[in-house]
């Protein structure tokens, strides 16, 4: 098994990812899973971070889906998978116009506007039609396909729509898991995932497994509004980084 040539710091962000993704996916804080990209991206490259994540994303969904199916709103997922198959459409075909610099900065953007959202998230208070799950799925799509980053989108529907907390999390823990396995054919034909990255995901599938399940603990047991906090300063900061890093100022 050829392993990929990272850092010390590389590795050590990318162990630090995959469990916090997992820990999202269990249910727990779920905007946490958005930071993976953008943290891993500033230590090698963001086409290759994503490549190396799906693989676990798609381990992770069979956890989370198995833990939450049944509590789904099935109308819901149904409404998102067409403007998310769109979505991916677009990624597919704009991805290769875009080099690494480019990329770290449209990531640095989406984290920083990712923060914004989670500050002004309880005002999105009042219900939306269902007509909106087509910009939404498209939203997510497209930010899925070039950073896993699809939560804001989907989000900005789902709250309005004012499911139970429960039929929330399994409706997201569903659609995303439908958006991942719509990636894995682009991702394999555009060459993001080889041998040597997939290597890397199944030995980092113990850390996804643990995330998960530390999610699904942590649901009852830990302040959720204080890691929400923690989540919008970490996106802040790694979003400004990854800014200053495109531009060549870092």
């Amino acid at each position: 098994m050829t392993l990929p040539d990272f850092s010390l710091l590389a590795w050590s962000l990318i162990v630090i990812s995959t469990f916090f993704t997992g820990v999202s996916k269990g249910g727990f804080a779920g905007g946490f899973g958005t930071l993976s990209v953008p943290l891993m991206a500033l230590a090698i490259g963001p086409i290759e971070a994503a490549g190396l994540l799906l693989p676990l994303l798609i381990v992770m969904d069979a956890f989370s889906v198995k833990a939450w199916w049944g509590r789904q709103d099935n109308r819901e997922v149904k409404r998102l998978l067409p403007g998310m198959a769109v979505g991916v459409v677009i990624g597919t075909l704009t991805i290769g116009l875009l080099d690494e610099d480019l990329i770290r900065l449209l990531l640095g953007v989406i984290s920083l506007l990712f923060a914004a959202y989670m500050l002004a998230r309880p005002a999105a208070s009042r219900a939306i039609s269902a007509l909106w799950s087509i910009p939404a799925g498209i939203g997510c799509g497209f930010t899925s396909f070039l950073a896993h980053a699809g939560g804001p989108p989907v989000n900005l529907y789902l709250i309005p729509r004012r499911l139970s907390k429960e039929a929330f999390i399994a409706t997201s823990v569903l659609a995303f898991a439908a958006v991942n396995l719509m990636k894995l054919g682009p991702y394999l034909w555009l060459g993001e995932i080889d041998l040597t990255s997939a290597s890397a995901s199944l030995l980092l599938v113990p850390v996804a497994w643990a995330g998960v399940r530390s999610g699904l603990w942590l649901q009852h047991r830990v302040n959720e509004r204080l890691f929400y906090r923690l989540i919008i300063l970490a996106m802040a900061i790694v979003g400004g980084q990854l800014i200053l890093k495109a531009l060549g100022v870092v």
